[in-house]
């Protein structure tokens, strides 16, 4: 039983294990200099770590500009899915992108991922769009999601 998390803003330091959660939970995981230069070179972006007994168990990226926020990746490692941290993590970041003036905020998800969906729609996301063949992968749609946060 996982007694309490605890949210704040990702470090360079948390980098190495950030590519662990990143290697075991996408095809084609964001490389450490695409997150140092994150951390470091884009303004508009804002990374959350979720922290089980000071262990880094899962993350989130927002961007935002202006008023529009954009989730760009969030993620948890296996053996704590399913345990509603990834819930937690997303409305911690929706905090975020309200505190940083966002009004609404989007993202992508792959059209068979189900459980992703059942999420962002419980935290009142709406099917917005599809992007053809967004993931390079295996060419999958993704499903453009937005929810207004006024």
């Amino acid at each position: 039983m996982i007694s309490s998390v605890a949210f704040r803003q990702m470090k360079e330091e948390d980098l190495n294990k950030i590519m662990v959660i990143e290697k075991n939970s996408f095809a084609t995981p964001w490389t450490y200099d695409a997150f140092f230069n994150e951390l470091y070179s884009n303004q508009f972006a804002h990374y959350v770590v979720a922290e089980v007994e000071d262990e880094i168990i899962g993350y989130c990226g927002l961007w935002v500009i202006i008023d529009e926020g954009h989730i760009t990746n969030i993620a948890i490692l296996p053996e704590y899915r399913g345990k509603g941290l990834g819930e937690q993590l997303l409305r911690a970041v929706m905090e975020t992108a309200k505190g940083l003036g966002a009004e609404t905020l989007t993202l992508e998800v792959r059209v068979s991922n189900n459980v992703a969906k059942g999420l962002y729609r419980k935290l009142g996301f709406q099917d917005g769009g599809i992007r053809k063949s967004y993931y390079t992968d295996n060419f999958e749609d993704a499903l453009v999601m937005w929810v207004n946060m006024k």
